[in-house]
């Protein structure tokens, strides 16, 4: 089976009353490994943590099926006026994000530096 992993970090911008939720990906996002990145957006989601920034440094691979996880929850988060943000990505996984037109639809940043900002300058 695949390796995948997701983890949480917060980072807290001065001036932004919402916290930045950081997830780190790790790994092999493919059809086998979704659930795992489904099950972390919902837990936000429930926590009614809306600022998400993806960091998507240690992810080495993503399919269509990882694409549809963050079509699935953009609609929800957006909803309630926040945002997913992606950051870092190896510009491999970048080609999978760009062919399918994401960066059309999602903010893609080089740094994560450069998302938290954004996220801060919506405040």
């Amino acid at each position: 089976m695949s390796d995948f992993k997701v983890s949480f970090r917060e980072n807290s911008p001065q001036g932004v009353s919402n916290k930045v939720h950081i997830m780190d990906l790790k790994g092999y996002l493919d059809a086998h490994t979704t659930p795992h990145l489904e099950e972390a957006f919902e837990k936000l989601i429930a926590e009614k943590k809306y600022n998400i920034l993806v960091n998507c440094r240690d992810l080495s691979y993503i399919s269509s099926a990882g694409l549809g996880v963050f079509m699935a929850f953009i609609e929800e988060v957006r909803m309630n006026k926040g945002d997913i943000k992606l950051s870092n990505m190896s510009p491999k996984v970048f080609n999978i994000f760009d062919l399918l037109g994401f960066p059309m639809l999602y903010e893609i940043f080089k740094d994560e530096g450069e998302a938290i900002k954004k996220f801060e300058a919506k405040t």
